[in-house]
């Protein structure tokens, strides 16, 4: 399966737009990270548990996208694009939001 941010793929005809796939990877809030992370807005520096959470979900949204374009016939998606945000729930917490959107294609 061929993945792609750009709308098209040099030397590789589109034969088909089978349509969009969205997939969405939600993470909750770990107590010990975010402490971690509060110390680091205090003292300044990167945080590297959350980097490591955003990598793993992008990585996660992706392969659910390519499964989802499977399912639908495609051997490639074109257009990719992954947001992130957050969700609030309640007080005291905050789920973190990674979407992942293209167009899936059969090549």
């Amino acid at each position: 399966m061929l993945l792609s941010t750009t709308d098209t793929l040099d030397g590789r005809p589109i034969q088909a737009y089978l349509g969009i796939v969205t997939a969405e990877v939600v993470y909750g809030s770990n107590a010990l990270r975010d402490f971690f992370a509060g110390i680091r807005d205090i003292i300044g520096g990167r945080t590297g548990s959350y980097e490591r959470v955003f990598q793993q979900s992008q990585q996660e949204a992706m392969q659910e996208l390519q499964q989802r374009a499977q399912k639908l016939g495609a051997n490639g998606v074109v257009g990719i694009r992954l947001s992130t945000g957050s969700i609030e729930i309640g007080s005291g917490g905050v789920l973190l939001l990674v979407t992942a959107t293209g167009t899936a294609v059969k090549i």
